[in-house]
């Protein structure tokens, strides 16, 4: 889906569905067996190495904390991992990114991350994407609007005032963020007028109150706002919280701001927070498959994998699987009843599908642009499924992500896709090829709009589709799910600690929520809350914030 930059990165947030992964992508200090090799402890095991665990582990380690990830794939970095096929090298996520150079208070959670491991990650930088309604074609560019400086200037200050790289989740909050970022809160409060703090509460309000409040009646501009929420967090604009958007308009409509992506592919973050973790000592163990979490008197002690292998925590077991997922590696007579209920009575997103090209530029024009999306029929909603397309061609800002000549490309329907009519097929059966040939006919459809004549789908070198199944396979994702569907006003997402002492969790089932940016915040929450508060302060001062 769509990451629109909540706390200031990556937008497009995605997962792929296959087993292809790049070789030799990282150093050989990466551990790649069945087990753990080396020491079977560590003050702090963290379970899984998408975004917000690698961010976890980095802090962790970066605090000289023995931190050890298991993944059970054969490449780190969950739904961000990048994959190769016939020299054509997928983002099989996040594609559309800002804030990697932004430093300072109100940096991304990412970039503050990155900032602290001391990692940098290049990037190609653009201002627009195209857009293809049934009104019309258009260019949509980022930069400063009327609408930006009237609405939502005021409400961004407060909204930009705390760093999430401050927040903990224990009463040592009140030094590292209360104190320390008491004077600019009430400064963004007093710049609102005698309402500032009033005004600030919409924060945490839906955003299509903001929009009522502003009367904002335009059916197209409701469409547009909803699309943006929609792809932002997997609900519309009257599910999402203004915190959210507010923070996104700011980044992209701000004077200077430009649009990144990663030269060499999403992939490159992944790397990034790798080198970080191994840098100060942290470790990686690849296809190291967590069975169980070890539950002894009531506490978290360890996870046993699926060899057997027993790895002991000193100190916590971080699990930055979704909550469906958590749940199962616990014992059953070990999970609190009101736990459960939470878990069983929280939606779901749904889930994708996915199309994935290598093929020629020739005849293609040559301003084509990274992004596209495509919108089928405002009247069923942009939450309905086969509705929204999503497409990235980021060779055309990374070259080296194909070979000479040629584009990768990757479509896909955002979170809409339905589990149910896929749940118990086989995968090898004609009547699952048949359904997975119909349900992503949508997406080349939305590619041949996108791309023009010049593009021609018999002449792919590469194709490669998709489903709900193949995400529940290959990410571990229960039902192949997006993350919860939690809306705003009706709902909150848990923090990171649980009823069992010793059990944390991190990822889009946890506060902020879903998307790249909001991860990498969960993260980095849990990990300052594993340290003192004289550590964290420490960590703010080196970085700056």
């Amino acid at each position: 889906m769509i990451q629109p930059n909540t706390r200031g990165t990556s937008m497009w947030q995605c997962v792929t569905a296959h087993g292809l992964f790049i070789d030799n992508l990282f150093n050989s200090s990466i551990t790649k067996m069945d087990q753990c090799a080396g020491r079977s402890e560590a003050d702090v095991v963290v379970i899984g190495s998408g975004i917000g665990g690698l961010c976890c582990a980095g802090l962790l380690a970066r605090y000289e904390q023995d931190v050890l990830v298991l993944e059970s794939h054969d490449q780190p970095g969950g739904a961000a991992h990048a994959f190769e096929v016939k020299d054509y090298k997928f983002d099989s996520g996040p594609s559309l990114f800002s804030g990697f150079e932004s430093r300072g208070p109100q940096a991304n959670p990412l970039a503050q991350v990155l900032d602290a491991l001391g990692e940098t990650i290049p990037c190609a930088k653009y201002d627009s994407w195209m857009v293809y309604l049934p009104e019309a074609d258009f260019l949509s560019r980022i930069g400063p609007t009327e609408f930006l400086k009237d609405a939502i200037l005021p409400l961004s200050t407060a909204a930009m005032a705390l760093p999430p790289l401050s927040i903990r989740g224990d009463l040592g909050v009140i030094s590292t963020a209360g104190a320390r970022y008491a004077p600019s809160l009430l400064k963004s409060f007093a710049a609102m007028g005698p309402q500032g703090a009033l005004g600030a509460t919409k924060l945490l309000r839906p955003f299509s109150e903001i929009v009522d409040s502003l009367g904002l009646k335009d059916p197209f501009v409701r469409n547009w706002v909803d699309l943006l929420a929609f792809l932002l967090a997997g609900v519309k604009s009257n599910g999402i919280l203004s915190a959210e958007m507010i923070y996104m308009f700011a980044e992209w409509y701000k004077p200077g701001c430009v649009l990144e992506y990663p030269l060499h592919g999403s992939g490159a973050i992944v790397e990034a927070l790798v080198r970080g973790i191994q840098k100060f000592g942290g470790r990686i163990s690849l296809r190291s498959h967590v069975e169980k979490i070890v539950v002894e008197n009531g506490r978290a002690v360890g996870v046993r994998l699926r060899s057997g292998q027993f790895i002991r925590a000193k100190k916590a077991v971080v699990s930055n699987a979704s909550m469906w997922d958590t749940v199962n590696l616990l014992p059953e007579e070990s999970v609190p009843k009101t736990f459960q209920e939470r878990v069983n009575s929280t939606p779901q997103c749904e889930s994708f599908m996915h199309l994935h090209l290598g093929f020629d530029a020739e005849g293609l024009r040559e301003d084509l642009g990274i992004h596209h999306i495509v919108v089928n029929d405002w009247t069923r909603g942009v939450d309905a499924d086969q509705n929204v397309v999503l497409i990235s061609v980021p060779s055309v800002l990374s070259p080296d992500l194909a070979p000479p000549g040629k584009h990768v490309l990757h479509a896909y329907t955002p979170g809409t896709e339905p589990f149910e009519i896929w749940e118990g097929l086989d995968r090898r059966s004609d009547e699952y090829k048949k359904l997975k040939a119909e349900r992503a006919e949508v997406m080349w459809g939305a590619v041949e709009r996108a791309l023009g004549p010049g593009f021609n789908r018999d002449k792919c070198e590469v194709k490669m589709i998709g489903t709900p199944l193949t995400h529940q396979r290959f990410l571990r994702r229960n039902r192949g799910t997006y993350g919860p569907a939690i809306e705003a006003g009706k709902g909150t997402f848990p923090g990171h600690a649980t009823s069992i002492p010793q059990l944390y969790c991190c990822g889009d089932s946890t506060f902020p929520g879903i998307g790249v940016p909001a991860v990498a915040a969960s993260g980095a929450i849990v990990a300052n809350s594993l340290v003192s508060v004289s550590q964290h302060s420490q960590l703010l001062d080196a970085i700056g914030i």
